[in-house]
């Protein structure tokens, strides 16, 4: 009896060891761009914002690849908000001054990347309680307030938009309604229109407080 032929393509084709290895760099070097508390294991998410900042950085056409070397993030969550998600990006506060200087590009870019979602960054900043003395400090820095980190994660959120004016509106029950206008000169203000509704959710999440984002009444 002769010996049948083995029929092509009987047995799954494995990546050439290259291709292989060179998704492995890949990822080890998107790894680079978290940094968790403690070794803690980053999200599939988390992972994917890390690659997509890598990617950015890499790429010969990016105009920001020069000040992404020393970006990278600490957690990255998503956040439902009407018909849309949100993605909710934390950088560390020592290289949020970059960050700020790049925030609108790079918030264009994630946003090709992640197609339909709203990008917002943040900084984390840590709010010192009034039993700061128990933690070795003599004073607290107004920075490190409540109110002036909510101030701040205000600011972060609608970045790089400045905001034009801002009061409070008390509730007949007591409740509190920030109402915060937003710089009607903003070169991109078609495209932050859409993301009003982001905003006020996002800033509802990070402060437990009501908010609402308008542009000046013409």
């Amino acid at each position: 009896f002769g010996s049948r032929p083995l029929s092509q393509g009987c047995c799954p084709a494995t990546p050439p060891r290259s291709q292989t290895s060179l998704r492995a760099r890949a990822m080890f070097n998107a790894r680079k761009k978290i940094l968790k508390d403690k070794g803690a294991a980053p999200t599939e998410l988390e992972e994917e914002v890390a690659k997509a900042l890598f990617d950015i950085e890499v790429s010969p056409s990016s105009d920001i690849k020069a000040d992404l070397r020393d970006v990278y993030i600490s957690s990255a969550q998503d956040l439902e908000v009407k018909n849309r998600i949100a993605l909710v990006v934390h950088v560390p506060f020592r290289v949020w001054k970059t960050v700020r200087k790049i925030q609108g590009r790079l918030i264009r870019e994630l946003e090709k990347k992640f197609n339909k979602k709203h990008v917002v960054l943040v900084a984390n900043r840590t709010i010192l309680d009034k039993n700061f003395r128990r933690k070795g400090l003599q004073v607290r820095p107004r920075s490190r307030t409540l109110t002036s980190v909510h101030e701040s994660i205000l600011e972060d959120v609608v970045g790089p938009t400045e905001i034009f004016g801002k009061r409070t509106r008390i509730g007949v029950d007591g409740s509190k309604l920030l109402k915060v206008v937003l710089d009607p000169k903003d070169k991109d203000k078609e495209n932050v229109e859409t993301k009003l509704a982001t905003y006020a959710a996002v800033y509802k999440k990070l402060t437990n407080k009501e908010a609402v984002f308008q542009f000046p009444e013409v």
